[in-house]
């Protein structure tokens, strides 16, 4: 909440489209490097522009930015989209990692970091398809 009373967007407390953008390419940095990242790697094109893109078109909308996914791609329907992909713990785990390093460098400010974390901790937790 903003000393107004309205609502602030996790979008906004971020810092908006520069932090997504940053926070997505440092998030397939890692993905690209950490030899833990290697198994969700594959599952994965080698050019990974267009994933990238989804991927903050995604983030912006879910996050309370400009909808600029569903006006794309309709309903996000995660686990569909993924369940040709064997997600278990350790993709989830190892998606996880990624994603939290790419928060750490990227997302200023500690609170609105930890509120997305937990958001996307309980995201990947969801997209699990296997035991």
């Amino acid at each position: 909440m903003s000393e107004s009373g309205v609502a602030v967007s996790i979008f906004e407390r971020i810092g908006g489209s520069a932090t997504i953008d940053c926070l997505v390419e440092r998030f397939y940095e890692r993905m690209d490097t950490l030899a833990e990242a290697r198994a969700i790697r594959v599952m994965h094109e080698a050019d990974l522009g267009a994933i990238k893109d989804v991927l903050k078109r995604y983030l912006t909308e879910w996050t309370g930015g400009p909808k600029l996914y569903s006006v794309e791609k309709g309903h996000p329907r995660l686990r569909q989209r993924h369940f040709g992909f064997a997600i278990g713990d350790a993709e989830r785990d190892a998606w996880l990692l990624c994603m939290r390093g790419a928060l750490e460098e990227t997302v200023a400010d500690a609170a609105a970091r930890q509120d997305l974390d937990k958001a996307l901790s309980g995201l990947a937790d969801w997209m699990r398809n296997r035991p």
